[in-house]
């Protein structure tokens, strides 16, 4: 992998890490566009660990109150109702599902799931699923709702982002709209929930950075930091934008990005299963 590349797919991460349209599908689909090989699960976990440092940051003083809180609830009974020592709990049990199928399909992430064709597919299908849960959703909870059922239910919805094309932050989102939550408080856990999922997820791919055919440490750190930057702005920005616009936008560029896949797939221009992960 070239400085290049490295930047170009920072940059990818960082624009689309927080918007409902999947930025695992981008970086494989702007790789295939571009003739380079398919950068890899590894990788792509690796420089998303950038895009959650923007999350940390962004949220930095919610979420050193809730690791606090949750700290201090395993040892003081009176902290066990706090607001945010309760978050703490209910974000550790959002992530159970992703750890657990993450490792069932591990084997399916690097090869299967990674198909153009199934990108393509679940971009079009989960794009009309949240214009659905857009236009329904009654958009009346706040997080102060949120209990075990619901932070599984939003778990559930992550893990479907193992899948390139999915969108963790779409995914989420869009449970949380047909849970009753308002789009805010849905994104702001979708963000929160994704923390330990991405950094955890990143650290155990980081061992096969710099081995065999891997990516080098080099572009691989310089994409992360790309990501981090840009990520941070999208961040600031779409926090804004969703307190007063619909998903719809996304929406509509998730179908049409769907069906220019098939296009180009049925004519040639892309091979669906390019890559070394194949």
């Amino acid at each position: 992998m070239g400085w290049i590349e490295a930047i170009i797919l920072g940059l990818v991460q960082g624009l689309t890490e927080f918007l409902p349209i999947s930025s695992s599908a981008h970086l494989r689909i702007t790789a295939a566009l571009a003739g380079w090989e398919d950068p890899g699960a590894a990788f792509t976990a690796v420089i998303q660990i950038g895009t959650e440092l923007a999350v940390i940051l962004y949220f930095g003083r919610k979420i050193g109150r809730i690791i606090r809180a949750w700290f201090l609830s395993i040892f003081r009974s009176e902290w066990r109702q706090d607001p945010d020592a309760r978050m703490g709990w209910l974000v550790i049990v959002g992530s159970i599902p992703i750890v657990v199928l993450g490792l069932l399909f591990q084997d399916s992430i690097h090869s299967t799931f990674r198909d153009l064709r199934i990108t393509a597919t679940v971009l079009i299908v989960f794009g009309i699923i949240l214009a659905i849960a857009d236009r329904v959703g009654r958009q009346y909870r706040t997080l102060d709702h949120l209990t075990v059922r619901h932070g599984l239910t939003f778990g559930i919805a992550q893990a479907l982002a193992l899948v390139p094309g999915v969108s963790r932050s779409g995914g989420t989102v869009t449970g949380g709209l047909l849970l009753g939550y308002t789009r805010a408080e849905a994104t702001e856990y979708s963000f929160l929930l994704a923390v330990p999922a991405v950094l955890g997820s990143g650290f155990y791919e980081v061992s096969k950075i710099g081995e065999g055919s891997g990516p080098e440490w080099g572009p691989t750190i310089l994409a992360t930091l790309v990501s981090f930057g840009v990520g941070y702005l999208v961040i600031s920005w779409l926090m804004r934008f969703i307190k007063t616009r619909s998903y719809v936008p996304f929406v509509i560029y998730r179908v049409a990005l769907g069906i220019a896949l098939f296009v180009l797939i049925a004519v040639g221009t892309l091979d669906p299963k390019a890559g070394p992960d194949f």
